[in-house]
């Protein structure tokens, strides 16, 4: 049976509804400066196409989304260009990993910019929300282009450091052609 179940949407829709507020923000250094390094170390592995390390940054329940709308709301019943849980990630990477995935023929190369880390609390104490910008320039197949968006990220604390529940790419040219969106994981 598959984890990603009506509650794991609602959770997940709560967790990304009405968290960017003054008074959640977390004035910790120690914690902000955390969550900085993780969204950095998370940048660098993709960029260096470590995507299997990457992936030991997700927890076993976790999903990768992109919303296609504006205002993300409920991804069960609004255009996504991707959601994509721990198995579709899994998949994502072994088709890396082949050699053959059409979209990575051949292979893109990435910078990501990763700034304006912020954090703010959630109910539970042991979640923090992330919001950061990020740029992604990518040379492929004789070409340059660029990739804008603000992300957010549901952090839950482990024994030591952070891992990443849920990241939501919102990008700001969302409804344009986007032209192989697979170097956004």
């Amino acid at each position: 049976m598959s984890y990603v179940d009506d509650q794991f949407y609602a959770d997940l829709v709560q967790a990304f509804t009405d968290w960017q507020r003054v008074e959640l923000e977390v004035s910790d250094l120690q914690i902000r400066e955390q969550c900085r390094m993780l969204l950095e170390r998370e940048a660098r592995l993709l960029d260096q196409g470590r995507f299997k390390d990457w992936l030991e940054l997700y927890a076993e329940r976790c999903v990768v989304w992109v919303p296609g709308a504006e205002e993300a709301g409920d991804p069960r019943r609004e255009v996504t260009v991707f959601f994509d849980d721990r198995r579709r990630l899994e998949d994502r990477i072994y088709r890396l990993g082949t050699g053959k995935a059409w979209s990575q023929v051949p292979p893109s190369r990435t910078v990501r910019l990763v700034t304006n880390v912020e954090a703010f609390r959630t109910p539970e104490r042991t979640v923090i929300m992330v919001r950061s910008n990020l740029l992604i320039g990518e040379f492929r197949a004789g070409e340059t282009r660029q990739l804008a968006a603000w992300c957010g990220h549901r952090l839950r604390r482990r024994q030591v450091g952070w891992e990443i529940e849920a990241k939501q790419i919102n990008l700001v040219d969302r409804d344009q052609p986007l032209r192989n969106p697979s170097i956004l994981l």
